[in-house]
C-alpha cells in the first residue's frame, strides 16, 4: 500500500517539477534580495530631502489652488472654451498675404 502511495506522488511531483524549481528558485533569490537589501530606515533617510521638498510643493499647490485666476466660476465658461475663440480668431487671416 505504501509503496503504490509513493508511486503515485513521485509521477505528481515529476509531473511539476518544473513549477517546483521555478519556485524554489523565485523563493532563493527573494530572500537573498530580501537580506541584501537596505532597510527603510536607510531608504527613508537618503530619501528625506526629497520627500520633505515634495509635501512642501503639493502643500503650496493646495493652498494656492483657489486663488487662481483662471479659475472656471469667475468667467462662467466651459473649460478652455475661451482660449479655444482665441486661438481660432487669431488663426484667421485679417488681411490677404503679401507678395513681394
Amino acid at each position: 500500500m505504501s509503496k503504490v502511495l509513493y508511486m503515485d506522488i513521485s509521477e505528481k511531483l515529476l509531473q511539476y517539477r518544473y513549477h517546483i524549481t521555478i519556485a524554489i528558485v523565485v523563493s532563493l533569490s527573494f530572500s537573498l534580495l530580501l537580506y541584501a537589501a537596505p532597510s527603510f530606515l536607510t531608504i527613508l533617510a537618503y530619501f528625506w530631502p526629497l520627500f520633505a521638498s515634495t509635501t512642501v510643493f503639493l502643500v503650496a499647490i493646495i493652498a494656492f489652488g483657489g486663488v487662481s485666476k483662471f479659475s472656471n466660476e469667475d468667467h462662467g465658461e466651459k473649460a478652455g472654451e475661451g482660449l479655444l475663440d482665441y486661438v481660432a480668431a487669431r488663426s484667421e487671416p485679417t488681411q490677404e498675404p503679401q507678395n513681394f
